[in-house]
């Protein structure tokens, strides 16, 4: 579920010239996915593909500088039980070291640069208790982070092995990433299966028939019923760019820096948890793409449905189970935070980009519902989900959204907030 490129402020005036905390948080979170190797670190915004040690250390980074900023500005449960410190620090310097810390201590990052770039915030800040008392809470709130383990103590790495008879050749190339991801420590679910959905309709039931269909229409390379619109969004949803959307919240008037903090924090864990419950469920089902259905009709004892042995879908199919959509996840996942955050309506629409095709404008949404539907409706377009899969997908995301905020990062109780000094 990565990984985009994006126009960026210099780093030289991130903390200097620019007065506004939320420019701070956008920007040095963007720098930290620049900063990381490819393939390492990923996105703060799509991270729901996990495959190994690091693959969610955007997510450390954000949550790092949500604990160094609200250790000053103190609003909100701590996730590491970051105490209380000076409420006089400087908010941007604490942020920037705390990312720059989680960014230092990861192999492959190009230390030079990134020293270099620290300095260079550094410098235009005055001498002083402000500034030192902020690096050391910087450097504090960085290193509980990384203390955090990132595989389940009671879990193991079990190898996967793919579904056949003896004798039977079946493909030999393994799913991406799909024994790893479980295995993975999560930030708030208390397991996967706490999100898991109920089973596929069953092939013979009439559901099934009416979503094979749709997807056997709609989603074939040489289909005359999809329109030119319809193929472009299903190119365009594949691998949304949402930091225009998430810095249209950021830069309202009235956030604080801890609040534009704490929203890179709670979508980073967020999307990390989908990761582990999206493939833990496709495992758990392992149910057939519509390229393997469609072209092995004659076999599911539904007569509602035909062959097409010369069958192929508009998009390449994933090499991994089918049920639920992980796009939908997340599309209803970043729909539902982004409502109880921002408002289901931003009064500039929803601002999302496409990583998938380099040369794309930011396309503008009335609100998160219709962009959520159009991200799973494409799933369909492209040939490569069902319908029940993407609804299934989606309530899923929606379901671990609420749940994100009920246990993570929560507001505290007006008498545990700190005075306003």
């Amino acid at each position: 579920m990565r990984f985009k490129k994006l126009l960026l402020a210099s780093v030289l005036g991130l903390a200097i010239a620019t007065p506004a905390a939320a420019d701070t948080v956008c920007e040095w979170m963007d720098f930290a996915r620049k900063a990381l190797p490819q393939g390492s670190g990923g996105s703060p915004l799509v991270t729901a593909v996990r495959t190994g040690e690091g693959d969610h250390l955007m997510t450390k980074a954000a949550l790092a500088m949500f604990e160094a900023v609200n250790a000053i500005d103190h609003r909100y449960r701590s996730y590491v039980d970051m105490p209380m410190k000076s409420a006089s620090a400087d908010q941007q310097v604490a942020g920037i070291t705390a990312v720059y810390t989680v960014l230092s201590a990861q192999p492959g990052v190009n230390k030079t640069d990134l020293d270099g770039n620290y300095a260079l915030a550094m410098a235009g800040v005055p001498e002083g208790a402000a500034k030192s008392d902020a690096i050391a809470i910087g450097k504090a709130a960085a290193e509980a982070v990384l203390k955090i383990g990132d595989l389940a103590p009671a879990r193991t790495l079990p190898a996967y092995r793919p579904v056949t008879t003896p004798g039977q050749w079946v493909p030999t190339a393994l799913p991406f990433g799909m024994n790893q991801m479980p295995a993975y420590r999560p930030w708030l679910l208390k397991s996967a299966q706490e999100v898991r959905p109920g089973p596929p309709p069953a092939l013979t039931s009439e559901r099934y028939a009416r979503d094979f269909n749709e997807v056997k229409k709609m989603g074939a390379r040489d289909s005359k019923d999809r329109s030119q619109v319809e193929t472009l969004m299903a190119r365009y949803r594949i691998t949304p760019e949402d930091l225009p959307a998430l810095r249209n919240v950021t830069d309202r008037d009235g956030r604080s820096m801890v609040d534009n903090a704490r929203l890179f924090a709670l979508y980073g864990m967020m999307q990390d948890d989908l990761g582990i419950a999206y493939m833990d469920s496709k495992l758990h089902y392992s149910f057939w793409r519509p390229i393997t259905a469609i072209r092995n009709a004659d076999k599911d004892g539904n007569p509602a449905t035909e062959m097409d042995p010369n069958w192929l879908p508009l998009m390449n199919t994933p090499n991994h189970g089918e049920y639920p959509c992980g796009h939908c996840m997340n599309a209803g996942a970043v729909a539902e935070l982004m409502t109880r955050l921002g408002g289901a309506k931003p009064a500039w629409g929803v601002r999302i980009g496409s990583s998938s095709i380099p040369s794309s404008a930011v396309q503008v949404l009335p609100d998160w519902n219709e962009w959520a539907r159009q991200v799973s409706y494409s799933r369909t377009l492209g040939g490569v989900h069902y319908r029940f899969s993407n609804e299934a997908g989606e309530q899923i995301g929606r379901n671990l959204a609420r749940l994100t905020l009920e246990r993570v990062l929560q507001p505290l109780a007006p008498a545990e907030v700190r005075p306003a000094s």
